[in-house]
Parts: C-alpha cells; structure tokens; sequence
C-alpha cells in the first residue's frame, strides 16, 4: 500500500534516508535532523512530499519523497524524485514500482509531463529496474553541484 506521509512518519522517513545514505556510501554527508525533515514536509511552506510504502501489516518498508520542479521547454511542472528507498528485506515485493506508479499518477492527474530522478552510475540494479519501467538515462547532462565553501564563497559569505 502507497499513502501520503504524515508527520508521525517523520522519525521513520529520517531513518531511511540514513539508510540510503549508507547504501550510498554516504552515510557522512547526512545533516538532515527529524525537526528539518518536518519542517520541509509540514511545515508553513512545505518544500517537499513523502509517500510511504506500507507492507500489508502496516510497517514503513520503503518512502519517496519529492518536490515540484518546472520545465520552461514543456512550460509545465514535473516531479523530481529526491529519494526513493526500499528496506533491503523488502526489495522485490513491488513497493518500489507501486511508489514509482503513484508518483507517475499524480503527475498525469496534474498534468506534470515529466518525473526525473538522478542515480548513481554503479548502482546496476536500480538502473536495470528503472529502464525496466521505460525510463531512459539523460546521458547527455552532466549535474553540478555547488555545497558549504563554494556556495558560501560564490553567495558573497
């Protein structure tokens, strides 16, 4: 079962997302604490959106969270999925896909036309079942990033 997120799944969304830092072998660059992850979900102004994916006795097993993004080609919002993670124990139950499908969802209700996620390069298995479900790498793009002393520095700080 895929459902919205509320804020009694804060502490579990955290979690995950140390989680899949760890997977990532990032676990290092995690700063998030549960009171930003609230505030950006729930807050006044929310900055993003969680689904969870539920097993069938109710536990958290997987989470999506994402946040709108626009696209001045298509002239319309999209979705781009910053997080999408499955418990290990519980990859190949079709959580993962149900998310996917449920996001997919909400962008045709709304007309979004496009659903975007970044992955890393030697993560073969999500590749293999993100072009499973037709979606295609955007080789062509190259993501930049800039964090703490460059940003600082180039925002005049």
């Amino acid at each position: 079962m895929i459902r919205t997120a509320t804020p009694a799944d804060v502490p579990v969304i955290h979690a995950m997302v140390r989680e899949l830092a760890e997977y990532e072998k990032a676990l290092d660059e995690v700063r998030a604490t549960e009171e930003q992850l609230h505030e950006a979900l729930f807050g006044e102004r929310p900055a993003a959106y969680a689904h969870i994916a539920e097993a069938d006795d109710g536990e958290a097993v997987g989470f999506a969270l994402w946040f709108l993004n626009f696209s001045t080609w298509r002239g319309v919002h999209g979705i781009y999925l910053e997080d999408l993670y499955v418990r290990p124990e519980r990859r190949g139950g079709g959580h993962g896909k149900a998310l996917l499908t449920e996001l997919a969802r909400i962008c045709v209700e709304r007309g979004y036309q496009r659903l975007e996620w970044s992955v890393l390069d030697w993560n073969a298995p999500s590749i293999a079942f993100y072009e499973s479900l037709g979606a295609r790498p955007q080789d062509e793009w190259t993501v930049y990033r800039l964090t703490d002393g460059a940003l600082a520095g180039l925002g005049g700080r």
